[in-house]
C-alpha cells in the first residue's frame, strides 16, 4: 500500500519497500519499478504528450517522421550518391537501421538532462530517481513500436515478407532497452554534477551515427586493415567496441533478411546490455542521495 510522508521538506512516496538505495541489483530495480509504475506510468504519459502537443498530427508524426527521413536516405543514397542503388530495397534497408538507432539517440538526449529539468520533482519528492531516466526511455520506446508500423508496411509493400525469425523481434528490442537504459543512467547522472555532458551529446551522437551502420550494410567494413603496420578487423571490432553495430545488424537480418541472427555477436551484446544496466543502474544509486543538493 503506498503511503505519503515528509522528510524535511521532501514528500516521501512509500510504496511498501525497505530502502531502496540499500538494494543494488536488478531484481530490486524491477520491484522498485513495480512499486512506482503509477509515478512511472504518470511520468510516460506526460512525455509522450508532451511530444505531440499543440501539434496538428499529433502521435501521426511517429509514423511521418521515419518516412520522412527514409525518404531522405533514399533520394541521397540512391539518385544523388548511386551507390546505394546497389542495396536492394534500400528504404526497407535504411527504415530497419534507422527507427532503433533514432529510439536509441532519443532516450540518450532526452534522458541525459531528465533529472535536471525535473530538479523540482527532485527537490520535493523522494522516489527512486532512476525513475526519471526510466521514464524518458520508455516514453521513447512507444514512439519506437508506433514506428514500426512503418516498417512492417514497408515490408509488405516491397513485397519482402517476414519470416519466423521476425519472432526474435521482441528479444532484439529488450536487448537494446537495456543497453538503452544503462548508458541512460550514467549519462543521467553524470549530468547532475557536470552540465557539460548534455551539450556534448549532441555531438557524441553525431559521430556515434556515422560510425554505426545506418545507411551502409556492415558488410562492407574491412576485414584486413593496415594501421600503424599492424592488421585490424574493423568488422569484428565495429561489433565489440559498438552494441549498436551488432544490434542493428541483426534488425536487418531479421527483418530485411528473414535469416538467423549470429548468436554469439547477440549473445556477448546481450551480456554487454545487461552489464551496462547493471553498472549504470548502480552508479545513479550510489550518487542519488546527492542529487538535490546538487540541483
Amino acid at each position: 500500500m503506498t503511503s505519503i510522508s515528509r522528510r524535511g521538506n521532501q514528500i516521501i512516496i512509500d510504496a511498501g519497500r525497505s530502502d531502496h538505495l540499500a538494494s543494488l541489483n536488478v531484481l530490486a530495480w524491477l520491484a522498485d519499478s513495480w512499486r512506482y509504475r503509477g509515478l512511472l506510468r504518470n511520468l510516460v504519459t506526460r512525455d509522450v504528450k508532451v511530444r505531440y502537443k499543440n501539434s496538428v498530427l499529433g502521435v501521426l508524426w511517429s509514423l511521418l517522421n521515419p518516412l520522412l527521413m527514409m525518404l531522405v536516405f533514399t533520394v541521397v543514397f540512391t539518385v544523388m550518391t548511386p551507390a546505394g542503388g546497389a542495396i536492394h530495397h534500400f528504404p526497407v534497408f535504411v527504415l530497419c537501421a534507422l527507427l532503433p538507432w533514432n529510439f536509441f539517440s532519443a532516450s540518450l538526449i532526452g534522458a541525459t538532462g531528465s533529472i535536471v529539468s525535473n530538479s523540482a520533482l527532485v527537490h520535493k519528492v523522494f522516489f527512486p530517481r532512476e525513475i526519471l531516466p526510466t521514464a524518458t526511455v520508455l516514453a521513447e520506446l512507444v514512439n519506437f513500436c508506433l514506428a514500426l508500423i512503418v516498417l512492417f508496411a514497408m515490408i509488405f509493400i516491397f513485397g519482402i515478407g517476414l519470416t519466423p525469425w521476425a519472432l526474435l523481434l521482441p528479444v532484439v528490442m529488450l536487448i537494446q532497452l537495456m543497453f538503452t537504459l544503462g548508458v541512460s543512467y550514467i549519462l543521467a547522472t553524470l549530468n547532475v554534477f557536470y552540465r557539460d555532458t548534455q551539450q556534448i551529446m549532441s555531438v557524441v551522437m553525431l559521430a556515434w551515427f556515422f560510425v554505426t551502420p545506418i545507411f551502409y550494410p556492415v558488410s562492407i567494413l574491412p576485414r584486413n586493415y593496415q594501421l600503424w603496420g599492424m592488421s585490424i578487423d574493423v568488422w569484428r571490432w565495429a561489433h565489440i567496441l559498438n552494441p549498436m553495430t551488432s544490434l542493428i545488424a541483426t534488425y536487418r537480418v531479421i527483418l530485411y533478411d528473414g535469416a538467423p541472427p549470429a548468436y554469439d555477436f547477440l549473445l556477448r551484446t546481450a551480456l554487454t546490455a545487461l552489464a551496462f544496466l547493471l553498472v549504470g543502474m548502480y552508479i545513479c544509486r550510489r550518487f542519488s542521495p546527492r542529487f538535490a543538493e546538487e540541483l
